[in-house]
């Protein structure tokens, strides 16, 4: 999930080596900075304690794992394995496809920003993929080890393959025995890659805004996808409480802080995209084990 100043390089980033990888990296790294300054600023201002009810219903996501891209990658089945271990209620992913068509669990273009090795996903095969970086599990894995213990919200990632028929399949093939929206939502930043999950419904798709959260906002409306999600920044009350008369969820990234996941309970956001799910889930079940 790419939202603003989330953690991670832009979609568009890590093509390969030189001048780009560069300023995909000075890119990210600012960005990182910028949130950082905001969530302190958060961190600090004292917010109300949640209702009772209110904490019980939130829906904290796991964004890319428990990870720190250093002991724990992102992506990875050892980073979804300590949300699960947590409590955490879901799993955010990237699905990318390699040469062959096999979907995969990665965010970037290019391996070099999480494990040092500049190989472009979409550029080998399956079998060259897991030669090279074992770690990188493929889609099939995570749903079948993870699907029913934790909601899974699935992010498509664009690219310049073909055969979306096949990769349509393919997605299907994985989802079969899932419930779409109960078990599972895809999310996208552009809304036409919905249409390689036309099998899961508009009710199973949840558009991801950067600065466009007007324009997406209306798409959701318009088509009746689940609801919306982007930087806790850009989701007004307004906005909340619009998508909420129409029946639809919000969805926030990132909070990192006590006061910040207070702050968005109290705002209303049905699903709470975290790198520090781990940490927030505690203080969730500390609160209600005090109480």
């Amino acid at each position: 999930m790419h939202i603003v100043a989330g953690n991670a390089i832009p979609s568009s980033a890590m093509p390969g080596t030189g001048l780009d990888l560069l300023m995909a990296k000075g890119i990210f790294y600012l960005q990182r900075a910028l949130l950082m300054l905001v969530d302190l600023g958060i961190m600090f201002i004292p917010r109300r304690r949640p209702l009772r009810a209110a904490l019980v219903d939130c829906k904290i996501i796991s964004h890319r794992g428990e990870h720190d891209n250093r002991r724990v990658r992102e992506n990875t089945l050892a980073a979804f394995a300590s949300a699960a271990e947590a409590g955490c209620w879901g799993l955010e992913f990237d699905v990318r496809w390699t040469q062959d068509l096999q979907p995969v669990v990665f965010h970037d273009l290019n391996a070099h920003r999480v494990f040092g090795i500049d190989l472009v996903i979409s550029k080998v095969s399956l079998a060259q993929l897991q030669q090279r970086i074992p770690e990188i599990p493929t889609l099939e894995e995570v749903v079948d080890r993870f699907a029913g213990k934790l909601h899974l919200m699935v992010e498509l990632k664009r690219d310049h393959l073909a055969s979306y028929a096949h990769r349509s399949e393919r997605l299907r093939e994985i989802f079969a025995a899932l419930e779409p929206a109960t078990d599972y939502h895809f999310l996208a930043l552009q809304a036409e890659l919905f249409d390689l999950v036309e099998f899961a419904g508009a009710r199973a798709c949840l558009p991801v805004a950067e600065f466009n959260i007007a324009e997406l906002s209306r798409i959701a409306s318009q088509r009746g996808y689940a609801g919306v999600c982007a930087q806790y920044l850009l989701l007004s009350r307004a906005l909340i409480s619009r998508h909420h008369r129409q029946g639809q969820q919000l969805g926030s990234g990132f909070a990192a802080s006590k006061f910040g996941l207070f702050r968005e309970i109290n705002r209303g956001v049905d699903w709470i995209f975290t790198n520090h799910a781990v940490r927030l889930q505690a203080i969730r079940r500390e609160m209600l084990r005090g109480e």
